[in-house]
């Protein structure tokens, strides 16, 4: 009997110790797990979308630079022409449009009005003397041939006519609604041409999309350059992420918006605000590079990790210590 009490009591022990061991390692007792993960900021690479001779560049590494500040300039002088010649085309072919909108001047049709009775007159006349070489020639008044004269002169009397008649009705008509259409399709045509060497000349300036501070530049002064060639390399002020990673048991005790508390090596005595910003939704194998009690084949949960008060005090890449704070929810951050 006493050796029967005596196993299940060991029993006992050895499933409490199990169940101690269990929730202690396994991060289901009461204290949130501490994360361990690195600092993450953006970089942007920066280069101009036009080809060209790089002029000028008014940063180096290291500096700080706010968003909108020039940081380098292509030789514009070839988009410039570029851009000049466009708008002469685009002047003219709206001085063509306004011509064919508006019509023939009043005194364009004046003149070819003019023209055709002047034509009548010597066509009136022409006939008269083919007539009367008709006439003649039946008397013998006449040779054959003034008669043929006569007759030619007559018909090519009547031919300027026609044409001069033909020629007023088009002034009289305007241009063709035709015409005109296809004025308006080269001038559209030529405005976004002129709208392409204007967004050109503008791309010869390279300016800082955000704040941040150059960490490379690549191009000096004098420097042939494709489109696309990287000049600098700009590392953004904001956002500073923590990336880390978390283990499945722990997931369903975090949620967005969880308030952090961030500490590193460097500068154990300051602590950094932060908020749990994004939890993904995938499970994968713990990088190598994390830091972590737990194997390195065990899965995990990344997480981001959205810094409040970020400051030069952290680097990219930067190891940093996070404590978790179920004490307030927060705002989810995206």
């Amino acid at each position: 009997m006493k050796k029967t009490l005596s196993f299940v009591i060991v029993l006992f022990a050895i499933a409490g110790s199990t169940v101690w061991v269990y929730r202690t390692y396994r991060g289901e007792n009461d204290t949130l797990p501490t994360l361990y993960g690195n600092v993450d900021i953006r970089e942007v690479t920066l280069g101009f979308r036009v080809s060209g001779k790089l002029a000028q560049l008014h940063y180096d590494e290291g500096d700080k630079v706010e968003a909108g500040a020039v940081l380098a300039r292509l030789d514009d002088e070839p988009y410039r022409l570029q851009a000049a010649s466009v708008q002469a085309q685009v002047d003219s072919l709206r001085a063509r449009l306004k011509l064919r909108e508006t019509g023939n001047r009043p005194q364009e049709i004046a003149q070819a009005r003019s023209l055709v009775r002047e034509r009548e007159a010597t066509a009136v006349n022409a006939e008269r003397l083919f007539q009367r070489a008709e006439d003649l020639l039946a008397d013998k008044g006449v040779s054959a041939q003034e008669r043929d004269n006569a007759e030619a002169n007559h018909r090519e009397a009547q031919a300027r006519l026609k044409s001069a008649r033909d020629n007023l009705a088009l002034l009289e008509a305007g241009f063709r609604s035709e015409d005109i259409s296809q004025a308006k399709a080269d001038l559209a045509q030529t405005e976004a041409a002129l709208a392409t060497a204007g967004l050109q000349l503008n791309d010869t300036v390279l300016t800082a999309p955000a704040d941040g501070v150059i960490l490379t530049r690549a191009q000096e002064a004098g420097a042939i350059l494709q489109a696309g060639t990287p000049v600098f390399t700009l590392s953004l002020l904001n956002p500073v992420w923590v990336r880390a990673y978390i283990h499945e048991p722990d997931l369903g005790r975090i949620h967005p918006g969880m308030q952090a508390e961030i500490r590193s090596d460097s500068s154990a005595d300051k602590h950094y605000k932060g908020r749990i910003g994004y939890i993904s939704p995938r499970a994968e194998f713990t990088p190598k590079t994390v830091e972590t009690e737990e194997l390195r084949t065990s899965l995990v949960y990344r997480l981001r990790i959205v810094v409040e008060n970020p400051d030069d005090g952290l680097r990219q890449g930067m190891p940093v210590t996070v404590t978790l704070d179920e004490s307030a929810a927060g705002t989810v951050i995206p």
